[in-house]
């Protein structure tokens, strides 16, 4: 079983299906596909469903998918290893931040390690931070800006805790409240970020121990959207508390909430048990000052 072909079979499943992978791996399409038929046929089990133009896991291609994420991950972490054994310093730091707060807690990190090692290369990306989760798991940063709590896989370094706020259009009847609760809010619409955002899950937790489901008017992956949708009376949003402030509206109003449980709590995490690079050890360090 080589690695190259597990690692094609990993972008099949990531792409939903074998036009995709092959644009990401850059092979052709029939390339790819005998690479999947040749490890379908070397583990005498079938991986894909291949339904139409989309194709899907089988219980046996779970197995293969979650297991090779993890050997991937671990040759990956082996090279790198191995590099700077030799002192082949290569310079990089791959990072994952996600959009929500890191132009407050990571971009002075940023800065002072720029300055400090002007000689290694940050690789970014930037999701939400379930998905960040997963391309960590996957190997495919060296650390991560993610919420707490976080898989036990994970290490991880605190970095913020904020109370997590409510935001309402300034003519709205709880507008000039020092403090509300959730439940109420068990009748207004809400302004919430897209899927894939860890802030999501907090407040709907909250919403589900308040005994309500949330109505939900808009969904955004931006946080100036959000506010704005929130100031033109379409429904309440949530930020966490430092965030709120920096994005002061006129026609907003920001309400502190009462209800435990609306936390939001910044780390960067790496795997647990896994190599962690001297650039990613850097990082963490400055990121102690923050």
């Amino acid at each position: 079983m080589e690695l190259r072909t597990l690692r094609v079979f990993v972008e099949v499943v990531r792409q939903g299906g074998f036009t995709e992978a092959a644009r990401t791996v850059g092979a052709t399409q029939s390339t790819v596909s005998k690479a999947v038929k040749q490890l379908e046929d070397e583990l005498g089990l079938m991986l894909l469903d291949r339904a139409g133009h989309r194709s899907t896991l089988t219980s046996a291609g779970e197995i293969v998918f979650r297991r090779a994420l993890r050997l991937l991950a671990e040759r990956d972490d082996l090279v790198t290893e191995l590099d700077e054994l030799r002192g082949l310093k290569r310079g990089v730091l791959r990072l994952g931040l996600p959009p929500i707060g890191s132009d407050v807690l990571f971009a002075p990190v940023f800065a002072a390690f720029r300055a400090r090692y002007p000689g290694v290369e940050i690789r970014l990306v930037e999701h939400g931070s379930k998905r960040l989760e997963d391309v960590l798991r996957a190997g495919e940063v060296d650390l991560a800006g993610v919420l707490l709590p976080v898989p036990e896989e994970f290490a991880w370094q605190r970095m913020r805790h904020e109370p997590i706020v409510a935001l309402l259009p300034g003519e709205h009847r709880l507008a000039s409240r020092r403090a509300l609760s959730m439940v109420e809010l068990a009748e207004e619409p809400l302004v919430l970020f897209e899927a894939g955002f860890a802030l999501n899950p907090i407040i709907q937790d909250v919403c589900a121990r308040a005994g309500f489901t949330p109505r939900v008017a808009a969904r955004s992956s931006q946080i100036g959207f959000i506010v704005e949708l929130v100031g033109a009376g379409l429904g309440i949003g949530f930020l966490p508390r430092m965030i709120a402030e920096l994005r002061a509206h006129e026609g907003v109003k920001v309400v502190p909430v009462t209800d435990a449980g609306m936390d939001w709590q910044m780390a960067l995490a790496w795997r647990r048990g896994g190599y962690v690079p001297q650039a990613a050890k850097a990082w963490l360090e400055l990121a102690k000052g923050v």
